[in-house]
């Protein structure tokens, strides 16, 4: 078969990359000649990701359990992988920030959309035998989704409302012992730290405070002021501003609410209220109402933070009762 003159081209260009690196050409084409072709199950590594999922307790539905999780910190990942995309650009533009925001959006709406599959597709009884052998992991230590907010604002709006303006100008590691989520994460009774948050803090803990510290001029907050510039394009601006909305409402309403949804329906029992597996505090933490996470308060009115996450609510318990 004759070589075309693309096929050349081509050839004379791969000399060119390996002969600029030191490399013989033909020594890699000797590799490509012998080298199998590529299959769908080696490239995402199939076998392997359908090993991932061992089961503690003989009931089925555990596994359906395994599976919803790790998809969800897949799309953690995605999520994380737009976000270092957005901070790393060496000249931000509206749009480059608008299109990821749009692809996060997208990855929540999947999540969010996609939890009745699990709400749905378990066994109570099941659920509440298999999870006393999870204890005390809990899906409250996802690291992934604390980067995800991280990256999303300015850290003070992580921070316990009760201490947020006591507490604005005090340095990383101090704020850092008022973060929400570690009042989510204490025993019922006693009020002390649980083992999950222990174990959470432990392990992860000097990670978050770098990425806080390396994010403070390039979480989203803070790129939407430094692009929100007197001559920026309106339009491209206000459609940065509703994609952020739109984050905002995912990750502290919708998502939120989703795992309530599925608490209220395999943990609440008359007349009390099973702790989660970690033995967190549910019924305080889940709801955006308590907390009032918003990272965007620039981009809403008072009257919509004032009544945040409060129409979700009453759908779901209405769904719920019905």
């Amino acid at each position: 078969m004759e070589l075309t003159p693309q096929i050349k081209e081509k050839l004379d260009r791969l000399q060119e990359k390996y002969a600029a690196m030191g490399q013989d050409m033909s020594a890699y084409l000797d590799g490509l000649l012998y080298a199998d072709f590529l299959t769908y199950w080696d490239y995402i590594h199939l076998d392997t990701l359908l090993s991932l999922q061992s089961p503690k307790t003989p009931f089925p539905d555990e596994e359906i359990f395994i599976m919803y999780h790790q998809i969800t910190e897949l799309y953690f990942k995605l999520s994380l992988h737009e976000c270092k995309q957005i901070a790393a650009h060496p000249a931000l533009t509206l749009d480059f920030f608008t299109q990821r925001v749009k692809r996060i959006n997208a990855y929540f709406h999947a999540l969010t959309t996609s939890f009745d599959v699990m709400v749905n597709g378990m066994e109570k009884d099941q659920f509440l035998k298999f999870r006393m052998s999870l204890l005390p992991a809990s899906g409250f230590q996802s690291a992934q989704y604390r980067m995800i907010e991280i990256c999303a604002t300015d850290f003070n709006r992580l921070i316990d409302k009760s201490k947020r303006t006591e507490l604005a100008n005090a340095s990383i590691e101090e704020q850092f012992e008022y973060i929400y989520w570690k009042f989510g994460a204490t025993e019922l009774a006693s009020g002390k730290q649980t083992l999950t948050l222990k174990q959470f803090i432990s392990k992860y803990a000097t990670q978050f405070l770098q990425l806080i510290k390396d994010r403070k001029e390039s979480n989203f907050s803070a790129l939407y002021h430094q692009l929100a510039a007197p001559n920026a394009d309106a339009t491209a601006l206000a459609a940065l501003a509703a994609e952020l909305r739109k984050l905002d409402l995912y990750v502290n309403v919708e998502w939120p609410l989703s795992h309530y949804k599925s608490a209220v329906r395999y943990l609440e029992r008359d007349p009390v209220d099973i702790a989660a597996t970690g033995g967190t505090n549910w019924q305080q933490y889940l709801p955006p109402r308590f907390q009032k996470r918003i990272f965007y308060p620039f981009l809403w009115t008072t009257e919509q933070m004032e009544e945040w996450g409060k129409g979700w609510v009453l759908a779901v318990l209405k769904e719920l009762k019905g």
